[in-house]
């Protein structure tokens, strides 16, 4: 049975009414074939992901069959001020001090407190005496939700978000995923119902992987080294994956990983079933799809919308009872939210100084520091900068893999996480960041031949011409490059399209430094378009396209772990669903306009902006100078690294990467970021023992 709520927290609540947002990491196990497993199983589990969540520690144990027969633990990151406040879902016992029995479902949270460090926001969290939760997240309109649920007849007994999402839960079913704003990813068991429901944001800026063990386990987890605790874990490479990453440079475009066998919910996807029905397979769909309908395309009613909006995003993600800091490239996407908050500050009581933290070079050519001056210049301000160097990268790059997981593309996470160390060492514990500003509003580069293409799909010839004209003069294109690149978004896209493209581009899908027979993967284009389906409008599938698939899903993969990894939370207001359902349905000329990107959002920051950030047209982000390392400066480090790679790979990299990388650096050849891509791929296999094919 729970404990009974008591007094003394009916007090503590009423003196304390403060509302309680938690980011956190969660692992789970769940045995298959009815045979008990332990519980340091699940605990091992929780110890491999802590950093996710140092302020409290929680574990969940069902024995038996009903699910009535359970037990609750603390661990030794459990204040003392949970062990004792007779909250009913809250432990009064370290697992620790508790002998070692079998248990048929498991639950670990790990958390990181953000609002309200009282023990109300403890969990695993019980609502009714029915439903646990284990949760990693925000949901930032939590309070309005609040608001209403109690006009259904729901009483609660903590401050938390956490309790409102089980509550929605008992009111609304899976239909209460769209009753949120925010991120998140959770499980809910229903012990009533022996129903497991899980769900991740509509946009996957939480993670939530899972994993079907031969031994006879399903298993949860924010990270997949938490896997590695679990008994038959094999780690086998996904070779689609690696192929996908190694020859087109994407990750997390599907549901698989780079571990063959462990998958992950993707954005605005859920499952709900009953675990006793459980037995290889999730039935897995999805939730969210973003909804269509036509916007009115007066400009200057638009501006004053967009800016309204924004503002608002930003305003519900600065919601926070510890300090909230700032990233700040000199981009256009972070130089807006740095700008706003600074103003909304000035019209209200906030004391607290702003804080922004930036990554700089010195190289001139990478360095973004006098653009993130002139955003900063006049304002009280507290700036942060960092200068990544390449001995630091090599220093840290057995950590920063570690905690990512899986490869990545490019050193340019380095600069981010330096950026990361830097918040947690100045005190902030919540970072707002730019990530995913780009992608709905087609605000890379490449989406001016999108935009003529589609153009050209719609037979609006005038308006090409003088698109084309725009971007010949502002870009310095020359207009036979302008149309050859837009042509090939349009063929490549068609029907008859992409059967040649694979026989075209055989030789850079078929590179003579990898083995694609050893690797054994097929030959993919999946950078291209799926089917169209209902949206015919080329520009919008590439939005699409890029917010959930190829572009953002990687971002947001290293977002995380790289925040984590600093026990930080980092919030991204540009993908506050409304916002983006707001942006998608624009017209496309409040997009992209006269070569200009982005082009409704430097219109509407005029007045917020200076001119010189405001009208930029190149981008950075947070970026390392690679290019100049690997070709002048740290050449041999570059050189062996990759010898090394090659010797790891186990075949797959072929000695013929050293020609290729001596043929980058001598400049017969385009920089590329492939080598980066080889060296990383091979640290990866070392690191977790990653076998080509399973051992028989």
């Amino acid at each position: 049975m729970l404990k009974r709520e008591s007094n003394h927290y009916k007090k503590y609540c009423k003196r304390n009414n403060r509302e309680s947002l938690t980011m956190c990491g969660f692992t789970a196990i769940l045995s298959l074939n009815n045979n008990p497993f332990s519980i340091s199983l699940c605990k091992n589990t929780g110890d491999l992901i802590n950093h996710r969540g140092p302020d409290d520690e929680g574990y969940l144990f069902f024995m038996g069959e009903d699910f009535q027969n359970y037990k609750i633990y603390g661990g030794e990151d459990t204040p003392e001020s949970v062990l004792q406040s007779h909250i009913q879902y809250c432990p009064n016992r370290l697992i620790s001090l508790d002998k070692n029995f079998d248990c048929k479902l498991a639950f670990c949270h790990r958390r990181l407190s953000i609002i309200d460090l009282s023990p109300t926001g403890h969990q695993p969290m019980c609502y009714k005496n029915r439903y646990w939760i284990v949760y990693n997240g925000e949901i930032y309109n939590y309070i309005e939700i609040k608001k209403e649920l109690i006009t259904l007849g729901h009483t609660f007994i903590s401050q938390s978000d956490t309790e409102v999402i089980l509550a929605a839960y008992d009111e609304w079913g899976v239909e209460c995923q769209h009753h949120f704003i925010g991120m998140w990813a959770f499980l809910i068991f229903d012990t009533k119902k022996g129903i497991l429901f899980g769900s991740r944001d509509r946009f996957g800026i939480k993670p939530l992987y899972y994993w079907f063990s031969e031994e006879g386990f399903l298993s949860f987890a924010s990270e997949i080294k938490a896997f590695t605790a679990v008994p038959g874990w094999k780690p086998i490479l996904n070779s689609q994956i690696a192929y996908d990453f190694l020859i087109h440079g994407i990750s997390d475009h599907t549901s698989e990983t780079f571990f063959r066998g462990l998958f992950q919910l993707r954005g605005g996807e859920y499952f709900q079933n009953n675990i006793e029905e459980l037995h290889d397979s999730l039935s897995v769909k999805k939730w969210y799809t973003i909804n269509r309908e036509e916007l009115p395309d007066h400009l200057e009613e638009i501006q004053d919308q967009y800016l309204a909006k924004l503002s608002d995003s930003i305003s519900i993600h600065l919601r926070s009872d510890v300090p909230v800091g700032s990233c700040l490239s000199g981009g256009l996407d972070s130089s807006a939210i740095v700008s706003l908050i600074y103003k909304s500050r000035q019209n209200n009581s906030n004391n607290q100084q702003q804080q922004t933290f930036s990554a700089c070079s010195d190289q001139k050519q990478w360095d973004e520091t006098d653009y993130i001056n002139e955003v900063l210049k006049g304002k009280d301000i507290s700036p942060h900068f960092i200068i990544p160097d390449v001995e630091g990268l090599f220093d840290t790059l057995k950590q920063l893999l570690w905690h990512q997981d899986e490869p990545f593309g490019s050193t340019s996470i380095y600069a981010q996480w330096l950026v990361f160390q830097s918040a947690k060492a100045n005190n902030i514990k919540v970072l707002l960041d730019g990530q995913g500003a780009d992608e709905v509003i087609g605000g890379y580069h490449y989406f001016h031949d999108i935009h003529i293409a589609n153009l050209l799909l719609k037979r609006k010839i005038r308006k090409l011409i003088q698109e084309s004209i725009a971007i010949h003069k502002l870009h310095s294109r020359g207009y036979l490059d302008i149309m050859k690149s837009s042509l090939y978004f349009i063929f490549c896209n068609s029907r008859i399209g992409k059967p040649y493209l694979i026989h075209y581009e055989k030789e850079k899908l078929t590179p003579d430094w990898l083995d694609v027979d050893k690797l054994q993967s097929n030959l993919s284009l999946p950078l291209l378009l799926p089917e169209s389906g209902k949206e015919k409008d080329l520009f919008t599938r590439y939005c699409y396209h890029q917010t959930f698939y190829t572009s953002l899903p990687a971002l947001l993969h290293y977002e995380d772990r790289n925040s984590m990894a600093h026990s930080l939370e980092s919030r991204v207001p540009y993908l506050d669903n409304r916002f983006v359902e707001y942006i998608i349905n624009l017209p496309e000329k409040c997009k992209i306009h006269g070569a200009i990107t982005k082009y409704i959002m430097r219109f509407a920051l005029k007045s917020i902006l200076p001119d010189r950030v405001r009208c930029r047209m190149d981008k950075m982000g947070f970026i390392t100078a690679e290019e100049y390392w690997i070709k002048v400066t740290y050449q041999d480090a570059f050189q062996s690294s990759l010898e090394l790679a090659i010797k790891n790979s186990k075949g797959i990299i072929k000695p013929e990467a050293m020609n290729y990388f001596k043929k980058m650096v001598s400049g017969k050849i385009p920089f590329s970021n492939i080598v980066w891509r080889i060296i990383i791929f091979g640290f990866w296999m070392e690191m977790f023992k990653v076998e080509l094919f399973e051992r028989k």
